[in-house]
């Protein structure tokens, strides 16, 4: 093993490393979205620290409370990963090194709150700026339409298997 310091900004990306946490990073915005259709979002809690998370995003980004709340329901990926932001973020993030599992990891995240996960309304961020949006996306209501959505969805998928289940089946001769 090498003894030499190791440098993040000169290390290369293995490709089998960035698939698993892509895979990992689609389970979670999965997981989220059925969380979001079973559970009305301003009941939804993501962990024990969301009454903390909540403030401390509000205070820091300040920009997240102004009236219609229009930054936090349709994120700016450009301010998000502007220097300013950047510095912003990753102040905010550290604090929750020991208190988030996870905190640096990738999510995928909505950049409109009214829409569903597609390739066009999707980015990557950190789990703590994950955390931060969708809290004060869910405390703040702007994510409701994204739960009527989810369970519209859901519906459908499920008329879906009881039309696909109640088809006879051709195939076998069976009518």
């Amino acid at each position: 093993m090498s003894t030499q310091r190791f440098d993040p900004n000169k290390a290369q990306n293995l490709i089998e490393i960035e698939k698993q946490f892509a895979v990992k990073a689609v389970e979670h915005a999965q997981t989220y979205w059925n969380l979001l259709e079973k559970i009305p979002p301003r009941e939804l809690k993501l962990s024990k620290l969301d009454d903390e998370i909540f403030e401390h995003t509000v205070t820091t980004f300040p920009e997240f409370n102004a009236e219609g709340h229009e930054k936090l329901l349709k994120l700016d990926e450009d301010w998000l990963k502007s220097g300013e932001g950047k510095k912003k973020w990753r102040d905010f993030i550290n604090q929750y090194e020991t208190k988030v599992k996870d905190f640096n990891f990738g999510s995928l995240i909505r950049t409109d709150a009214t829409k569903e996960y597609s390739e066009t309304n999707t980015i990557f961020v950190t789990r703590m700026q994950f955390y931060a949006i969708e809290i004060a996306r869910n405390r703040l209501g702007l994510n409701d339409k994204a739960h009527e959505i989810a369970k519209a969805d859901a519906e459908k998928e499920r008329l879906k298997k009881e039309t696909e289940v109640a088809k006879p089946d051709k195939k076998h001769g069976k009518s």
